[in-house]
């Protein structure tokens, strides 16, 4: 498609993305991300349930222009439909938000028009591609102390040696951040502007104009979803105000948006985590990326969105995961094993994390103890996850490890609909005993081996009891269970 007519088209959404639509501000949810109707535990997207997995190179994507469309078309090629964008610019090639004058300091009041050329830009690609873009707005590791090339708050332009706009004194703001974001609340003046806290008016002011830029280009787009931080620690009142602050842009204009924090602590029955959790009507979802981290491991990875389903029971909605680190501390297999249990746990969303630090696009399709980002091997994985769930209604599964006799600690996982639909994830192989009592007649298996993102022949079991099902081999293998005989 013509690239301008299709900025047409774009720039049209709100007005007619479904026919129904004949001025802004009229509320048709039809074809906007929303929670799914038949199961509030997943994403509906053009009126179907859609579980998101991606993996991509870098996280802000939008400031890198270069082999962008490539990068995408293979991310779709191998079943992705998930990407993460943070909104920063901590990279060689990046462009900053703001005009530079020709002595190097920033102009606040004066945006650099090709920083949101790059978004806008991106957000066409995602969109014409399906893919859904969780928006990632403010990015502790651009804030603190240095970070990559050109991340940090000695470049940041907010910082007053930075700017022409005001002096340390006049706006509150340090010169020199020399400590990375934390677990707990931080001195960090710039995340305390909110009336709820120093209600510094001058730099909140700031911060207004570049969300109401942002939104300004994101709100024509019915599949974003909105992050208010990279996994923050500072205090929750920061990111209330700015989870209110998009909410009321959005609802000025008819248009539906959902919303949530990430907490940076990796235990998510910790207090700032539970804050999320309880404020379903603020946060319509929740990520617990750092769950993925270092600390959730094995079974303990599992059982900890488990228990995430289970506070959130009397408001469900969607667990995203939209960082799954690489192995750095635990190895690869395990990173493998973690996006399958996602998917089994019932969760939203599992996207593979970057590559950090590579920043050169001649290697974005590479991977690092760091993350996988979208490297062969993980194209492999989201595609087999993608053959797999595709045979599945998964709207009307839910994970069923109960159902599992002689299983070992961490041996196989089990999302199910009992007498209509069954598929096992088996992390290292391995067997079980599948309780099928409530079912009858004959039904197909078939196995997948998630590094070969190919199909098994199809073997036939009994219902009526306990079918046991070992996998061919070792490795990572889904087994799909089906009344009849399958296509």
């Amino acid at each position: 498609m013509n690239y301008l007519f299709k900025r047409v088209l774009i720039f049209m959404i709100p007005l007619f993305l479904s026919g129904c639509r004949t001025t802004p501000g009229v509320a048709d949810t039809a074809g906007y991300i929303d929670i799914d109707s038949r199961s509030p535990w997943y994403w509906n997207y053009k009126g179907e349930t859609v579980l998101l997995l991606g993996g991509s190179w870098q996280d802000n994507m939008f400031n890198h222009p270069v082999k962008l469309e490539e990068h995408l078309d293979v991310l779709v090629s191998a079943g992705g439909n998930y990407l993460r964008n943070t909104m920063s610019h901590r990279n060689t090639g990046n462009v900053f938000a703001y005009v530079r004058n020709d002595d190097g300091l920033f102009d606040l009041d004066r945006f650099n028009e090709e920083y949101w050329d790059r978004f806008s830009r991106f957000l066409d690609l995602a969109y014409g591609r399906d893919i859904i873009v969780q928006i990632e707005i403010w990015d502790p590791w651009d804030r603190y102390e240095d970070h990559q090339s050109f991340g940090g708050w000695s470049h940041y332009p907010f910082n007053p040696a930075n700017n022409i706009n005001y002096t340390a004194e006049e706006s509150g703001l340090p010169t020199a951040v020399d400590y990375p974001p934390q677990t707990n609340p931080t001195e960090h003046p710039y995340f305390r502007t909110v009336p709820a806290l120093d209600n510094n008016q001058m730099i909140l002011g700031y911060q207004q104009a570049y969300i109401d830029r942002l939104l300004s280009i994101s709100l024509q787009y019915p599949n974003i979803l909105y992050c208010i931080h990279n996994e923050t620690g500072e205090k929750v009142e920061f990111g209330d105000y700015w989870a209110d602050y998009i909410r009321k842009n959005a609802d000025e204009r008819g248009i539906p948006v959902h919303i949530t924090d990430m907490r940076r602590n990796e235990d998510v029955r910790s207090h700032d985590h539970a804050h999320i959790f309880d404020n379903h009507e603020r946060y319509t979802f929740v990520d617990i990326s750092q769950n993925n981290a270092w600390s959730g491991l094995g079974q303990g990875h599992y059982d900890n969105i488990l228990y995430v389903r289970e506070r959130l029971a009397a408001n469900p909605r969607p667990i995203n995961n939209n960082k799954n680190y690489g192995a750095a501390r635990h190895g690869e297999e395990e990173s493998v094993a973690r996006m399958g249990r996602i998917v089994f746990a019932g969760a939203a969303s599992a996207r593979f994390h970057r590559p950090h630090p590579s920043e050169d696009p001649s290697d974005m399709f590479e991977k690092t103890d760091f993350g996988m980002g979208l490297s062969a091997r993980s194209q492999k994985i989201i595609q087999s996850l993608r053959m797999a769930t595709d045979q599945l209604d998964i709207a009307l599964t839910s994970p069923r490890n109960d159902l599992l006799g002689d299983r070992r600690e961490n041996e196989a996982y089990l999302l199910a609909e009992p007498g209509r639909q069954y598929a096992v994830y088996f992390p290292d192989g391995g067997f079980v005993y599948l309780d099928m009592s409530p079912s009858e007649g004959g039904w197909s298996v078939r196995w997948i081996n998630l590094d070969k993102a190919e199909w098994t022949e199809q073997d036939r079991v009994q219902a009526g009891g306990a079918v046991r099902l070992e996998t061919p081999d070792k490795g990572h293998w889904i087994a799909v269970i089906l009344p009849g005989q399958q296509n």
